[in-house]
């Protein structure tokens, strides 16, 4: 237990100790830190010109706050999935009849492979992405347009696609498949 009596007593004494003695470590001389606060001050200053007057800010006032919002879609009437709206052309793709494989991919991910011509009539070699070929004639579907064949020749299948005209119609589209190199 006297252990522990002197050591309490002697840490206060030691911290005394050690702060004497840094002290007496430190140099008083600082005038060389004194010249140089005052060549600092001496300096001249640089000019800073005043900051710009601006003009005030004119409020403008919103008008259009009941008026549809421009980051939604706009909501148009849009036909069931039976029908087709036919526009003044009257013009509209069947939506009744059955789809043709064709029909399941873009028009422009077919390939035109060959033809075959038998008694006079003429076939093209149509090959999907899936590299399956189908051999089409004129009057079958083709890609996700309602795209109609129209004409084959050697060289290429002529297609009339009918698109969606933007205001609620249709219209006919020229479009064709060149045979693949």
């Amino acid at each position: 237990m006297n252990g522990t009596k002197h050591g309490r007593a002697a840490r206060p004494l030691a911290g005394l100790l050690l702060t004497l003695s840094l002290a007496a470590c430190s140099s008083s001389n600082t005038e060389d830190l004194q010249t140089y606060v005052e060549q600092v001050k001496s300096r001249q200053h640089a000019r800073i010109d005043p900051l710009p007057e601006f003009a005030p800010y004119e409020t403008y006032l919103y008008q259009a706050s009941n008026a549809r919002d421009p980051f939604t879609p706009p909501s148009y009437s849009r036909p069931s999935r039976g029908r087709a709206v036919a526009s003044n052309n009257g013009l509209a793709p069947d939506l009744n009849r059955a789809r043709e494989p064709l029909e399941s991919e873009p028009l422009d991910s077919l390939r035109m492979v060959g033809t075959l011509e038998k008694a006079g009539d003429t076939w093209a070699l149509i090959r999907m992405s899936d590299s399956t070929i189908h051999r089409v004639q004129p009057g079958n579907y083709v890609g996700q347009n309602y795209g109609k064949i129209v004409r084959i020749t050697e060289s290429e299948v002529e297609v009339t696609e009918i698109v969606p005209d933007g205001l609620g119609g249709w219209m006919e589209r020229q479009a064709s498949l060149a045979l693949s190199e």
